[in-house]
């Protein structure tokens, strides 16, 4: 079965509620297209990347909150060339209303582009509490970071929460996305026997070309071993066809424990299907 061809089996669990979505700066008209299938209110994730500027990052957060759902911007530590940069930034969005919300990251350099090595860096400026920001999301790697050793994944993760809590700012986990639920699941119940009780985003792949789903896995190091492919519904000898999330969202929602896992959600990442994977999802859930 090609599951991004045929119907999506709905499934009703409490995760899959409150869902968040992924898109570009530049995705603003494809956002646009989108807004029926969207649930007023839904968060919008706004990626920060190297090819666009101060401007389009705000404008494309402006135009989520004009569209009704909440703009959730991305800061790129490694991408910010200076302070200077960061404070106008923020102060952009602050000025927009649509700077409540944020997402840091490390990001994709392997060397900075100024000041700020990691995402610790930017949180530990004090600026963001300054600037009005009352809740800061940070990354997960239930599969680990092809950059970065597991240890100091864990280390970093406890001393962003100790960060963020130190200036009054609530705090949530976005995993990066998978196919294999296993993982996934292990990595929340570890984090949660930690004390870690935060709430997290599953990250999950819209509905997209099985070859460029590939090629976003080996670029952020997500396993996609034949088995793993065959589970999550596409096949490592055939990339033509096209493969949803059916199978994934479906097994977490079977496998997921409130007990076990606490307050678990879904964000999806588009890569440039942003009405694709909202008629996805609409057809999706119930």
């Amino acid at each position: 079965m090609n599951p991004a061809t045929t119907a999506p089996v709905a499934v009703r669990a409490p995760l899959l509620e409150d869902f968040s979505l992924e898109m570009t700066a530049k995705d603003g008209p494809r956002l646009e297209e989108a807004r029926a299938l969207v649930p007023a209110g839904t968060r919008v994730n706004v990626t920060f990347l190297g090819n666009e500027d101060l401007e389009l990052r705000l404008a494309a957060a402006r135009t989520v909150k004009r569209l009704g759902f909440v703009p959730v911007p991305h800061v790129s530590a490694r991408r910010l060339e200076s302070r200077e940069e960061l404070e106008k930034l923020l102060a952009g969005l602050r000025a927009d209303g649509t700077g409540d919300h944020l997402l840091v990251v490390g990001g994709d350099p392997a060397t900075p582009h100024g000041p700020y090595e990691d995402a610790l860096a930017v949180l530990r400026t004090g600026l963001l509490a300054e600037y009005g920001v009352r809740h800061v999301e940070v990354a997960g790697y239930p599969e680990g970071h092809p950059a970065i050793e597991e240890r100091t994944l864990w280390s970093a993760l406890a001393d962003k929460r100790a960060a963020l809590t130190g200036q009054g700012l609530t705090t949530g986990v976005i995993t990066q996305f998978g196919f294999d639920v296993d993982p996934v699941l292990a990595w929340i119940e570890r984090i949660r026997e930690q004390g870690v009780l935060i709430p997290v985003r599953v990250g999950v792949p819209g509905p997209a070309g099985a070859r460029r789903l590939v090629a976003y896995a080996a670029r952020f190091g997500v396993g996609t071993s034949a088995s793993i492919a065959r589970k999550y519904g596409f096949s490592l000898t055939n990339l033509m066809g096209m493969a949803g999330p059916d199978r994934f969202l479906h097994a977490l929602a079977e496998r997921y424990d409130a007990g076990r896992h606490g307050d678990v959600k879904v964000h999806f990442y588009t890569f440039g299907g942003l009405r694709a994977t909202s008629e996805w999802i609409a057809a999706f859930r119930p």
